[in-house]
C-alpha cells in the first residue's frame, strides 16, 4: 500500500510540473512561449561515400560525421559522382590528376565535388 501511494505522489508531482506543447494556449498569438527553436535533424545516410569515409581509417571518420557526410552527397551528387569521388579516399592522387585535369568534363565535377566539400564541412563539422 506505501508503495503505490509513493507511486501515486511522485505522478501526481510529475503532472503538476506541467510544460504544456508548442500547441498550448500559452504559446497563442500574443502568449508568452518557453518554445524556443527546435532542434536541427541529424542528417545520416548509408552510400558509396560513408563507405569510403569510414574504410579511409581517419581519425575523426566516425560512423555519425560519415553518415553525414553521405547525406550532404545525396542532396548534392549523382551516384555516378558518388562513385568518382569515394575513390579519392582511397586514392588521393586521382583527385589531384582530376583537379588539374583540363578536361572539361573532370572540371565541372570537381566543381560540384567542391562544392560539395563545402557543405559537408559546413553541416558535418
Amino acid at each position: 500500500m506505501t508503495r503505490i501511494l509513493a507511486a501515486f505522489s511522485i505522478l501526481t508531482f510529475i503532472a503538476a510540473c506541467g510544460g504544456g506543447t508548442q500547441y498550448s494556449s500559452s504559446n497563442a498569438a500574443g502568449g508568452r512561449s518557453s518554445y524556443t527553436t527546435p532542434t536541427p535533424a541529424v542528417l545520416f545516410a548509408s552510400g558509396p561515400i560513408a563507405q569510403a569515409c569510414r574504410a579511409g581509417g581517419r581519425k575523426q571518420a566516425s560512423r555519425a560525421r560519415c553518415g553525414c557526410v553521405q547525406a550532404v552527397a545525396n542532396q548534392s551528387l549523382s551516384a555516378s559522382d558518388q562513385r568518382k569521388g569515394a575513390a579519392f579516399f582511397n586514392n588521393p592522387q586521382s583527385a589531384q590528376d582530376t583537379r588539374q585535369s583540363d578536361n572539361a568534363a573532370n572540371e565541372r565535377f570537381w566543381k560540384r565535388w567542391k562544392a560539395f566539400g563545402n557543405d559537408a564541412a559546413r553541416l558535418c563539422g
